[in-house]
Parts: C-alpha cells; sequence; structure tokens
C-alpha cells in the first residue's frame, strides 16, 4: 500500500469494546476502544436506556422531563449545544451529569441522534425520503435577502436524474442514470443522444434499499468544457460495468463497475468522437452501488480537470494512494497526466489523483473568480462536509470525522487499520453539517441575478431535501440560511447563462427542473 505519508513504526491496535457496555464507567471505556459489533446497541436503543424515561421513547417528553421536539431547547438546539447539556447534565433538575458514566463518543452519538429527530429524519424504511411530498412554492418565496419565484422547467424524467450542464445558448444537457443524456433545447424539446457509453437501463434488474436503488451501471455526470463553442467538447461519467471482472462478493447480485470519463461531441442526435480521458484498472472494478461512485466533474481555467471517485471499496482502501476511490482525480482536459499532480513521482501512487481521504463526494465547484475548488461530501452519522481542496491534502477519511458511525461508534480507521497520522495534518471542512442531510451538489454563486449572494456558497441536500446559502468571511462560514425547503431531493445545481439557479430534482414520481428566478417587488424576511 502506498500512503500519504510515512508508517515506518506502524502497528496494528486491538479494537475491543462494543458502544454500550452496561455497568461500566467513562474512566473503564475510553473511547478509544469503541468499535463496531455484529451485536451491538443502536443509537436508539442507547436513547432508550439512558433518556427515554424522562424525555419519551419519541422524545415527546414525559412526567420527569421536557418534551425534546418542538420546541427550542433550554440548553440551546444544535447538535454541539444538546451534546453540551448532555455532558453536564442538570442534577437541580433531576438529570444525572452523564459525562461521569457516558463516553464522549456515545454523547456525542445521543445529540446527534436528538438532533436527527428534531431536523425530521427518520430511520429504516422511508430513510432517504426519496417519494416525500415535493412542494414546489406556487407563490413567492421570502428570504433574507432575496425574494424568489419557483417554477418547474421540465417533469416527468426519471425518477433518478443525475446531473446538468448548460450549453452556451441555455440548452440543456442532462444525464438520468437508467436513461443516458438527453438534450432539453429553450424551448422545451428533449432528445435522447444516441450512442453514448453503456448503461444499465430500467430494462434490466435492479436494486432497492429503503426505496432507493442501489445498482451499478449508472450514468453519472456531465460537464461542458468553458471553451465549448471553439472545442465542442463535453464530459460524461458513468460506471462501466464489467462483466469479466471479478467478483469478490458472491452473494452481491450487482456486476462489478467503475467510474470512467470519456468526452465526445453531439451531432445532430449522436455522440461522437469520443476519447477515454480518465479510467481505473479493471482489477479496481468493485461490486459496490454507483450510489457512492462519484463521478462528479469540474474544469478549472488551466485545461484541467477534476474526477470525484467515491468510496467504491473498503475503507483502508481510500487513504491508499494505489487505488482509485476515495479520491479527486486531476488531469489535463484531454486525459494527460500534469507534471505537477502531487503524487505524480510518488512509487506506487497513482499519478492522477489530487487529494484523497475523501468518504462520498457528491458536488465539486471550481470558482472562477478565486481560483478556489470546492467540493460537498457525506459524512457516516454527522460531519457532512463542504470542503475547499487543495493538491496533495488528506481529507481524513476514514481516520475520523465529526461524525459518528451508523451504530454511534467513534470514526477512528487509524486504529483499525494500523495506520498512524498526524491529526494536525488533517484538512478540515470549512463548512459541516451534524446532523447529516445529505449535502449534494455545491456551487459558488457568480450571478448578477441575485448580487447579494455573490460569493456565497449555495449547497443542495437530498435526505433533508433543503437548499442552504453559506456566507464566507476570510473563508469561514459566519452565516447559514435555508432558502427552501420541502422541494425533493436536490441531486444537482447550477447557474443558468440567463443568471437563474436551477435545480436538478429526484422523485420516486419522477424527476424534475425547477427554475428559481428573481421575485423581485416582494418583501424580504426581517
Amino acid at each position: 500500500m502506498t500512503y500519504g505519508w510515512s508508517t515506518t513504526g506502524a502497528r496494528a491496535v486491538a479494537l475491543l469494546a462494543a458502544l454500550l457496555s452496561l455497568g461500566s464507567n467513562a474512566a473503564e471505556q475510553d473511547d478509544s476502544d469503541l468499535a463496531r459489533s455484529q451485536d451491538m446497541a443502536t443509537i436508539g436503543r442507547l436513547y432508550g436506556e439512558h433518556c427515554a424515561v424522562c424525555h419519551g421513547e419519541q422524545l415527546q417528553g414525559a412526567a420527569q422531563g421536557v418534551a425534546l421536539l418542538g420546541r427550542e431547547l433550554k440548553g440551546g438546539s444544535t447538535v454541539a449545544d444538546i451534546e453540551a447539556s448532555i455532558g453536564r447534565g442538570a442534577p437541580a433538575l433531576g438529570m444525572p451529569v452523564w459525562s461521569e458514566t457516558l463516553s464522549a463518543t456515545q454523547i456525542r452519538a445521543l445529540a446527534i441522534y436528538i438532533g436527527e429527530k428534531r431536523a425530521g429524519f427518520r430511520e429504516g424504511e422511508g430513510i432517504f425520503q426519496i417519494a416525500d411530498p415535493l412542494i414546489v412554492p406556487a407563490g413567492v418565496v421570502a428570504t433574507e435577502r432575496h425574494a424568489l419565484r419557483v417554477s418547474v422547467l421540465a417533469d416527468g424524467l426519471d425518477p433518478l436524474p443525475s446531473s446538468m450542464a448548460f450549453l452556451p445558448d441555455g440548452t440543456i444537457l442532462l444525464t438520468e442514470k437508467h436513461v443516458g443524456l438527453t438534450r432539453i433545447t429553450r424551448d422545451g424539446r428533449r432528445t435522447l443522444i444516441q450512442g453514448t457509453p453503456r448503461i444499465w437501463g430500467r430494462d434490466k434488474e435492479v436494486v432497492f434499499h429503503s426505496g432507493l436503488d442501489m445498482s451499478n451501471g449508472w450514468m453519472l455526470g456531465v460537464a461542458v468544457h468553458p471553451r465549448y463553442r471553439s472545442n465542442g467538447w463535453i464530459y460524461l461519467s458513468w460506471g462501466e460495468l464489467c462483466d469479466d471482472c471479478p467478483r469478490s462478493e458472491p452473494q452481491n447480485p450487482l456486476t462489478p463497475s467503475m467510474t470512467k470519463v470519456v468526452r465526445g461531441r453531439i451531432r445532430g442526435d449522436r455522440w461522437v468522437d469520443e476519447q477515454v480521458v480518465w479510467s481505473a484498472a479493471h482489477e479496481h472494478y468493485t461490486q459496490q452501488t454507483d450510489l457512492i461512485g462519484g463521478g462528479r466533474m469540474a474544469l478549472d481555467d488551466r485545461g484541467h480537470l477534476f474526477v470525484v471517485v467515491g468510496m467504491k471499496n473498503e475503507t483502508d482502501g481510500v487513504q491508499d494512494l494505489g487505488r482509485p476511490w476515495g479520491k479527486i482525480h486531476r488531469v489535463h482536459d484531454d486525459g494527460r497526466i500534469p507534471a505537477d499532480n502531487p503524487f505524480v513521482n510518488r512509487p506506487g501512487a497513482l499519478p492522477s489523483i489530487w487529494s484523497y481521504g475523501h468518504r462520498n463526494p457528491q458536488g465539486i465547484d471550481f470558482d472562477e473568480q478565486t481560483g478556489l475548488l470546492w467540493s460537498a461530501e457525506h459524512g457516516p452519522r454527522g460531519g457532512d462536509e463542504v470542503n475547499l481542496i487543495r493538491g496533495g491534502r488528506n481529507y481524513g477519511w476514514p481516520l475520523v470525522s465529526r461524525g459518528v458511525h451508523y451504530d454511534g461508534t467513534k470514526v477512528d480507521g487509524w486504529k483499525k487499520y494500523g495506520v498512524p497520522y498526524d491529526p494536525a495534518a488533517i484538512e478540515q471542512p470549512v463548512v459541516e453539517f451534524t446532523p447529516s442531510p445529505a449535502l449534494s451538489a455545491v456551487i459558488v454563486w457568480r450571478s448578477r441575478r441575485f448580487p447579494d449572494w455573490r460569493g456565497n456558497l449555495l449547497v443542495g441536500s437530498l435526505k433533508a431535501r433543503e437548499l442552504y446559502r453559506v456566507v464566507l468571511e476570510d473563508g469561514q462560514p459566519v452565516h447559514r440560511e435555508t432558502l427552501l425547503r420541502d422541494i425533493g431531493r436536490v441531486r444537482d445545481l447550477q447557474q443558468g447563462p440567463d443568471g437563474d439557479l436551477y435545480l436538478l430534482i429526484e422523485h420516486a414520481q419522477g424527476g424534475k427542473i425547477l427554475r428559481v428566478s428573481d421575485g423581485a417587488g416582494v418583501a424580504l424576511l426581517q
């Protein structure tokens, strides 16, 4: 294995204890000993055993304690506030000082659990909320800085649209995971482009989990070259199926796949002039779902293409520079490897790697005005991130996270894989969301249409079905606003050539493209 640091002196560390060890206290059960176990209690059980008697099984309150839903909490309502309140307790009111009996990770897990419930997030069937009612506001939406109008530009799309990009004339290029590449002209005409890479269509068997498709062989991203008017290049990413690749998981029905990128042109209604721009060796194709395959792309103003490849295999490979997943790759726009890539001369490393330690990036955007590259990615349970991407940097997964594992245990993969690391060397997120709304696309807003948003980050979400605006000062977040709620799972967002904002929505009853335009003349939020 090839890592981004020296592994001299590394030793494996045994992981010993389960999350919930009844009868032990924090002094005996250090956070570093928390680990997964097949019979490990869930966070819900932890809440039930320690909190429900006072606050109710559904957080609705009980005789001994107040409700934790539908009200502002006395100690503060953020996850950090809740975490602090649990730790210090309220002995005068009969609430124990939980830091004396629960570990810091258990307290963090409880705070995240309560935060999830307060946000309306669910567990089990329906967790992804792909069939929840999609509400397109009928009137004008008042926000802090601008009044908005939301309209449906296109509906009846495949339930799982993936990405969209604009041509200079306003034509939309749309990828749908089981359909392919579609061109939507300004007057609404749709044309399925023929000759694009082979994908797993809806006529094939798909695999579902909690109502969400978990298959392979999807069409993923689409991007347009900045100099499209002169060269006509369009970039596509998809999960390339490999029928002959080894199946490391015999019980898994999925065909091995891996993210792959080509560029080509559209002539008439056909995909032509195809060239491979980025690909991985067949030994790295896996049976993990393309849902975590990444495929987002961004082009900078110096002729580079950035490609996101998500966690398509075991998490140990995310830190291995010899494996493609859990990385953001950088190549020239024709696929050549830049000579100044950070690991181009590292023996055993893939020369296309730009950054590593990524879990499940869902969005990437290059801001031409500042020259900065931004990405949004899913954390585990808590710890969704918006990151400023810098060459050669390690973004931490699975060594550390501000979230916890789904079962409530601490993220400390540096111990599990016997890899030492320096916490100071881990690149920290610029913006962190806990509980996790399942962040998706991110863009830096530069349009004159909503001038008070200029330079702000706009970030979509899947599980929360919300659109956020993040204000930065000196590279740090100083304010966050939820612009839209209950609008469906925001898979992508783009600034159109007309200056309006466009949202790509996935929904069980059919995807949509929404247009967010100026609702000037309406009072703003005070």
